[in-house]
């Protein structure tokens, strides 16, 4: 056998087992249909985080008090990281689309109504709390009114865009929420410093 052979059949070898490294590595990767971990990495038992947000999101489990306690991790992974920023994103820009592909009558009636809490303003710094645990601990409502009268909440992602968008097309803003009245003047100090500065209407429960 020539030299030039040799190299020739040692380089086969050297670039099919690369191939079959690089196959296997790619096919580790792939997302399991059912994981056997959350988010976050951490081993469940019994439960299948992925699974029951599904159900959560397509309301096929309803009425539901707790996240789980496994999926205490899986939910703070999600809430805190990349996927929940785009998703959010995603539906600011569907909405935009919307409003973009809309005819205003310029009657002063065209209103686009705003939830608060979780659509506007996010409650993200509050559910990482290690007394909440991301729902995983029993909703306590004098510690949540604790946090509203801090005002801090920031803006939930992409929504200042879609506000932003919406004021210049000619939409009048309505914010609707279930914050109790004596929390008026903390939720209008929280807006304006979220960024939202205008709004013909504030509704409060």
């Amino acid at each position: 056998m020539t030299l030039a052979a040799v190299l020739l059949y040692l380089a086969t070898v050297f670039a099919t087992c690369h191939a079959d490294g690089y196959i296997e590595q790619v096919a580790q990767q792939i997302h399991l249909l059912r994981p056997r971990s959350g988010a976050a990495g951490y081993r469940l038992q019994d439960v299948d985080c992925l699974s029951w947000r599904l159900a959560v999101e397509t309301n096929n489990i309803r009425n539901w008090k707790l996240v789980p306690e496994k999926c205490e991790q899986y939910v703070g992974h999600y809430m805190l990281g990349k996927q929940y920023r785009e998703d959010c994103e995603i539906v600011a820009n569907t909405a935009i689309e919307y409003a973009k592909s809309l005819t205003l009558a310029g009657d002063g009636k065209d209103i686009w109504i705003f939830d608060i809490d979780e659509t506007t303003l996010s409650n993200s710094p509050y559910y990482a709390r290690s007394d909440v645990q991301f729902g995983a601990l029993p909703y306590n409502d004098t510690k949540f009114n604790e946090w509203v009268a801090e005002g801090a909440a920031p803006p939930v992602p992409g929504s200042l865009r879609l506000y932003q968008t919406l004021l210049p097309l000619g939409f009048k803003i309505v914010f609707l929420t279930g914050t109790a009245e004596r929390f008026k003047d903390i939720r209008i100090s929280n807006l304006k410093a979220a960024g939202y500065h205008t709004w013909e209407k504030l509704i409060l429960k």
